[in-house]
């Protein structure tokens, strides 16, 4: 083609199919290789045969239960499977786009169940419930506060303590509290919240004041990782109060994206206001999904998955990642430019490693952010973010150890970032004050990368720029 693609406008005319997908092919050139992508939780390999299946259910639309029986067959299979797992004697749930719809279902629930009750008691007063949770909770439940109107009760982190303790979600509790979120795994750091501890604090403040308060369990990450890796540690549907959790299917359940799974610990917390029954498909058929259609193929990966590696086979990849994360844990310490945050055995964590970097080195003009420029160049995607509200102040970077990422992968992984740290110590040789100075000299205003440089007056001193390092770090 001799002629740019317009791509903003409907297309008059056809294409050829290969110039079509050389075209889109060319335009994803530069994405980041998903292998090396070690910022998302999200699964980037699986066996030939899954990839089979997928490719044979693309064009299977989950929803029609009359045309494809096998397909609500397997789902309930997954949900029979999950609760087994999470120790659920009459459950009940669904598959869902991601986490992020299985959590606004389960706050839905939440919100549904509450308004019932007000009106079985004829309770008219207008009030906004709220849910209590950690400042550290997935930007979907910010979704679910905003779309459904419900008041967020942010438990804030420090800098010693990267969760909710039972204590401090207990105190932020009242009257028109609906729900607690306990986060199995957190993005930030990877740490698990106490989730026993949490039911008993409930149980108790529940008898105290003749409340109902129950327990959502994110296990968006932690919920795959948790039944092998950490078998006995109770945070599931052993604690009394834990009505509902979510998992993602799509991150160390071992599938591409984007399925995940919500359960309820019985019928009774998940109100029947929120089904729905149709017989425009051929027969009469029940969800309780916030959307319609989608493809089935997740959840056929999904079912492979499980029957594929069992327990035994999820806990052999679980007990693999969890020894990668520990060997790059220490690894990144031993370069001496690091500090790990997340948490080491033998206290249970996800799979990754969140470190910082030391205070002096942070004191010759780079930060987070520069090593993570700097890893990009080699092609590791790995993510430099500050931590969540009251924890802020703490910029981090986190590496997820994934089924794919090999004790090899994270040697050279650290070899890298020792070079990267290398090229960074080399280039930023400037002391607090001559950094301070060289702004002043140079006319720069502001702080961080939001400098702004003013324009040098007639007759000020001429600055060698040579002799500055082109790069953000240092403004």
């Amino acid at each position: 083609m001799t002629e740019p693609i317009v791509t903003n406008k409907f297309p008059e005319k056809t294409m050829p199919a290969k110039v079509v997908y050389r075209l889109i092919r060319d335009a994803r050139e530069l994405d980041a290789t998903p292998r090396l992508n070690l910022a998302s939780f999200v699964t980037t390999w699986m066996e030939p045969e899954a990839d089979q299946l997928i490719l044979e259910s693309l064009n299977i639309n989950y929803i029609d239960e009359s045309e494809y029986p096998s397909t609500t067959n397997i789902q309930n299979s997954c949900v029979s499977m999950l609760a087994d797992l999470y120790h659920a004697e009459n459950p009940c749930g669904t598959a869902t786009v991601g986490s992020s719809e299985a959590i606004l279902l389960g706050g839905l629930a939440f919100k549904r169940r509450w308004q019932e009750k007000r009106k079985a008691a004829g309770i008219k007063e207008a009030v906004t419930p709220n849910i209590v949770c950690s400042s550290a909770v997935h930007v979907c439940w910010e979704k679910l506060f905003n779309y459904f109107e419900i008041e967020p009760r942010y438990v804030n982190l420090t800098e010693d303590c990267f969760v909710a303790t039972p204590e401090k979600i207990a105190a932020a509790c009242d009257e028109n509290t609906i729900g607690v979120v306990a986060i199995m795994g957190t993005t930030y750091s990877g740490h698990f919240e106490d989730v026993a501890g949490i039911d008993a604090a409930l149980e108790e403040l529940n008898s105290k004041n003749g409340w109902d308060i129950k327990i959502h369990v994110d296990g968006a990450s932690g919920a795959f990782v948790v039944p092998f890796l950490y078998p006995d540690l109770k945070w599931d549907f052993r604690c009394k109060n834990v009505v509902s959790i979510n998992a993602s299917g799509h991150k160390y359940g071992l599938v591409y994206p984007g399925v995940g799974w919500v359960l309820f610990r019985s019928k009774e917390y998940l109100p029947d206001s929120l089904i729905f029954h149709d017989n425009y498909l051929g027969t009469d058929q029940i969800n309780f999904t916030l959307n319609f259609s989608k493809g089935a193929s997740q959840i056929v990966a999904q079912y492979y998955q499980f029957l594929r590696l069992g327990r035994i086979g999820y806990t052999k990849i679980m007990r693999n990642c969890h020894a990668v994360a520990m060997y790059l844990g220490k690894a990144l310490e031993d370069t001496g430019y690091f500090k790990v945050i997340s948490a080491r055995d033998p206290v249970p964590m996800l799979p990754l490693a969140t470190f910082t970097l030391k205070p002096e080195y942070r004191m010759n003009g780079y930060d987070e952010f520069d090593v993570a420029d700097r890893l990009r160049q080699r092609g590791w995607v790995v993510p430099a973010y500050t931590m969540a509200p009251d924890a802020q102040a703490i910029r981090v970077l986190r590496v997820l150890c994934r089924e794919e990422f090999s004790i090899s992968s994270a040697r050279t992984f650290v070899e890298d970032i020792k070079n990267a740290m290398d090229w960074l110590t080399g280039h930023y040789i400037y002391t607090p004050q001559q950094l301070t100075d060289l702004k002043k000299t140079l006319g720069w205003k502001g702080t961080g990368k939001r400098a702004v440089k003013t324009t040098i007056k007639p007759g000020e001193p001429e600055v060698n720029q040579a002799a500055v390092p082109m790069h953000g770090g240092v403004c």
